[in-house]
């Protein structure tokens, strides 16, 4: 199997838990870079929250001493504007996100309507979320309009220990009120791979995902049929993998055992 990651000619690298642990970056992520970038294969930084947009995620890697630029990185927040642009361009959509999530929309050329009936109702990772904008969507979507949400994380881990209620608690939230379940784009869902694909003009064959989850980076590599990377220097012990039905391409301590793979 080994040998065949070294096929692998497109990375998708998941961010928190397997590229950086907070504000630090986890050993071995500067030279899985470097590696990737001389042996002329793609790194894109892909992430689940919605909330930032790419510029976001670039300074901050960039304060980690990661030049990386806004367009090698793919947020779920993305991923759901390209689906939507297939199906229906420059669609209305009552947006629950944050002013970076309404931005990548504005962006995509769709409108954003909050005083009348739209074609679809987005939730993303809405750190600015009103009982207002909750108590109107529920409305929309039990008047039938399409419920669509970026991901399906409950919580996001922050300093500390703790963690905040992320999107998949919100879509609990409307799921209890509604009696509707959403479509969701990001992982572990294959649209995230199908728009990443669109974007990137890249075949599944040779692309791969790495991240520390096992119910999103690395179901999202089963359910798009592309080879998927468990490192355990994030969320997933090894206690945990081995008492999963959820079984990865290949296992590593961290990205440091990936990139000596790679060098080696």
């Amino acid at each position: 199997m080994e040998a065949k990651i070294k096929d692998v000619r497109f990375f998708l690298l998941d961010m928190d838990g397997t590229i950086y642990l907070g504000e630090q970056l986890i050993d071995g992520a500067r030279e899985l870079l470097e590696i990737l970038k001389k042996q002329g294969k793609k790194a894109v930084f892909l992430t689940n929250n919605s909330s930032k947009n790419r510029e976001a995620y670039r300074k901050k890697l960039e304060e980690m001493g990661i030049k990386v630029k806004p367009e090698d990185i793919f947020t779920s927040g993305e991923a759901t504007a390209i689906y939507l642009n297939k199906i229906h361009p420059g669609a209305n959509i009552f947006l629950l996100g944050t002013p970076m999530l309404e931005e990548e929309f504005t962006n995509a050329g769709f409108n954003l309507h909050y005083d009348e009936k739209p074609d679809y109702v987005v939730l993303g990772f809405d750190t600015t979320l009103t009982y207002r904008k909750l108590w109107q969507a529920c409305d929309y979507i039990s008047e039938g309009v399409e419920f669509i949400a970026t991901h399906p994380d409950i919580n996001c881990p922050v300093e500390g220990g703790k963690y905040m209620p992320d999107a998949g608690a919100m879509i609990k939230l409307i799921e209890a009120s509604t009696g509707v379940s959403p479509l969701i784009i990001g992982k572990p869902n294959s649209h995230m791979v199908d728009s990443a694909r669109e974007k990137y003009a890249a075949g599944k064959e040779k692309m791969a995902i790495v991240g520390d989850r096992l119910y999103t980076d690395i179901q999202l590599g089963i359910n798009a049929g592309i080879y998927s990377i468990l490192v355990l220097s994030g969320e997933t012990t090894p206690d945990q993998y081995k008492a999963s039905g959820t079984k990865a391409s290949m296992v590593y301590p961290s990205v440091k055992e990936l990139w000596q793979v790679l060098r080696d």
